[in-house]
């Protein structure tokens, strides 16, 4: 079967030079791609290339006013085309820029074809202006569809925390604190470096494939990836989050507490937490919600807060059965005798982050030993800040 490894990113220039290193690399190898460019003209332009140059180009038409869908319609079918052929050992699949790679590998596996690997390039010194940037995709001309309200930051974090390897570009502008704050916000994942460019010789003509399908990008990419687990992966109950790091001018602080927070002081509070790092997320506990799990994303300036169900410790023990195995495995590795799974698990990344001054606010924001005391019945009675954010 033909295997299928995703390259994406945010970072063009990383991701062509991903994708012609593994041309290069691993013979009988074709890169497909969808340029969502033209979708403003109602259409997508389909290309397929080798280490050599471009096999065949076409077109395909919008689906719902939306680029995005019009790819993952046409997708499938032209990978099932080239495994048919039986001629071919991998696909690259290089998504365009704002194209998250988590849909797409669903997408494959959904159609019975073999996602191999599932990588993200990147420009370590690009990093850092991408999670800093808070514009919206359509108003850098990145949207998919007419309806995406996504924002640079937070579409180029899920791209860079889905993948378990990064493609990691050799950029001369990048330094130490660029590359430490890569490794922080995604300590689980492999790098692999790639240099800038196609492979050439001196001349500038491009090297024909040899057979290096054990480079380290070309491990990686068919290397196996299991689509299920990496989806449970980034459920805010049993996501691995960052530790604890401290390095090159670059923090990241891990908070963990089993009291809940109030929710007005916590809600005057959040422009301040939100901007104290670059990147945040994790799972909290509302004082008037205690039997929901909220889901903290932050990134670029602008955070989503989302509830994600129950608790565990709220649901009755014949509920459990129909509860993931890798989230009742999570959640009994941090189980507290009386509350349960309910507790706040923030992580915050970003260079120069005032570690002690953060630690503060965030404290200040649960509830009082007063409050705490009170018990369950008259958390519930505090003012609902948070009701209009949650849409409830």
């Amino acid at each position: 079967m033909l295997s299928v490894v995703i390259v994406g990113g945010l970072h063009a220039d990383a991701r062509k030079a991903a994708v012609g290193r593994l041309l290069a690399d691993v013979p009988g190898s074709v890169a497909l791609h969808h340029d969502l460019a033209t979708a403003a003209a109602g259409t997508v332009v389909r290309t397929i290339r080798d280490a050599t140059g471009m096999l065949s180009a076409g077109e395909t038409p919008l689906v719902n006013d939306c680029a995005c869908c019009a790819l993952r319609e046409d997708l499938v079918p032209e990978l099932r085309r080239l495994d048919a052929a039986g001629t071919l050992r991998l696909a690259v699949v290089e998504l365009w820029d704002s194209v998250e790679p988590k849909a797409m590998a669903e997408v494959v596996a959904a159609g019975g074809l073999s996602v191999t690997g599932v990588i993200t390039a990147v420009d370590p010194a690009l990093v850092l202006p991408c999670l800093g940037n808070g514009d919206d995709l359509a108003e850098r001309g990145l949207a998919a569809a007419a309806t995406d309200q996504r924002t640079v930051a937070d579409t180029f974090a899920r791209q860079l925390e889905y993948a378990p390897v990064l493609a990691v570009l050799d950029s001369p502008e990048a330094d130490e604190e660029d590359r430490e704050l890569l490794a922080q916000l995604h300590p689980t994942a492999r790098q692999v470096p790639i240099e800038s460019g196609r492979p050439t010789d001196p001349a500038g003509t491009a090297y024909p494939v040899r057979n290096s399908a054990h480079s380290p990008l070309a491990r990686a990419a068919l290397a196996g990836f299991d689509v299920e687990s990496a989806a449970a992966a980034q459920h805010p109950a049993c996501a691995l989050l960052p530790a604890e790091a401290d390095a090159h001018g670059v923090s990241t602080l891990v908070w963990h507490r089993r009291r809940p927070f109030h929710p007005e002081r916590l809600y005057e509070a959040l422009e301040d937490i939100t901007c104290a790092a670059a990147r945040s997320r994790g799972r909290f506990w509302l004082a008037d919600k205690p039997d929901v799990l909220l889901h903290w994303d932050a990134a670029g300036g602008a955070l989503c807060v989302e509830s994600v169900g129950p608790w565990l410790a709220s649901l009755p023990d014949a509920a459990w059965e129909l509860v993931p195995p890798v989230r009742r495995a999570a959640a009994a590795m941090d189980w507290h005798p009386e509350h349960g799974d309910c507790c706040q698990h923030l992580v915050f990344t970003s260079p120069g982050l005032d570690r002690d001054g953060l630690e503060r606010l965030l404290e200040s924001c649960l509830l009082t030993d007063a409050e705490y005391s009170a018990g369950r019945d008259a958390w519930k009675r505090l003012p609902p800040a948070f009701d209009t954010l949650l849409e409830v």
